[in-house]
């Protein structure tokens, strides 16, 4: 495992969409980005850092750029609080951060079927995963991404490409707001209920959960009544 290190980077692009969500990219001052897996993530830090003093207040966030981009670190986040309304306020193009990374330990396994459940921005912990996958895995992988909207499906063309090249992968997206239905869309909120009808041997499969707290909760509720094991589920629960 990767020892965690401490850099200065430079915000090199905010990408603005829907609702108070932003994807962002910084580059280090000293490149290249520290080596780490997919579904790891790093701690940030807004106030700068003195070696001889304590870390700042930080977050953390899933690293959504993939581990072969060593020159920028790209990562996606949602307004929630007040740590997230400071980096609304202040992350502009040019500025100082500070990062601290890797963390964690929520690797996909794809040993046995896999399942990714992924809510809003939590899609980031798998999008390493994703853009990893240039041959079709051994078993197969199913992802279901939900979102308020379409448009808030942010990494949905990393999603399609993998569909798209993978024979043994498949996608279904919940949209809480949809109208006009297309291939593949479902409406409302992701459901065990739902997922059963997409997945031949659940007993058997993996499931990876990653979303807003609630969320997590819910779905991990959900499978250990549909009779999953325990030890078949893993959660992305850093919030």
């Amino acid at each position: 495992m990767s020892t965690p290190q401490k850099l200065r980077c430079q915000v090199l692009s905010i990408v603005p969409h829907n609702e108070h969500v932003y994807t962002v990219e910084l580059v280090p001052h000293i490149p290249p980005v520290p080596r780490f897996k997919p579904g790891q993530f790093f701690h940030l830090a807004l106030d700068p850092y003195d070696p001889a003093g304590f870390w700042p207040e930080s977050r953390v966030f899933s690293i959504a750029s993939s581990p072969r981009q060593r020159d920028k670190i790209k990562f996606t986040y949602s307004v929630k609080g007040r740590f997230t309304a400071r980096m609304e306020k202040e992350i502009v193009a040019g500025r100082d951060v500070w990062v601290k990374m890797p963390y964690g330990e929520f690797f996909v396994n794809v040993n046995r079927p896999v399942v990714l459940l992924a809510g809003g921005t939590g899609i980031t912990a798998f999008t390493a995963f994703l853009d990893d996958l240039v041959d079709s895995p051994p078993c197969p992988v199913t992802v279901f991404y939900g979102a308020r909207q379409r448009d808030l499906l942010i990494y949905r063309h990393l999603v399609d490409r993998c569909t798209q090249n993978l024979t043994a992968f498949q996608a279904f997206y919940f949209l809480e707001r949809l109208s006009l239905k297309s291939p593949n869309e479902l409406p409302g909120q992701i459901s065990i209920a739902s997922v059963w009808q997409h997945i031949p041997d659940s007993v058997n499969s993996t499931f990876y959960i990653s979303g807003p707290p609630a969320m997590i909760k819910s779905l991990s509720s959900q499978l250990r009544d549909g009779g999953v094991n325990s030890q078949s589920i893993h959660i992305d629960a850093w919030e």
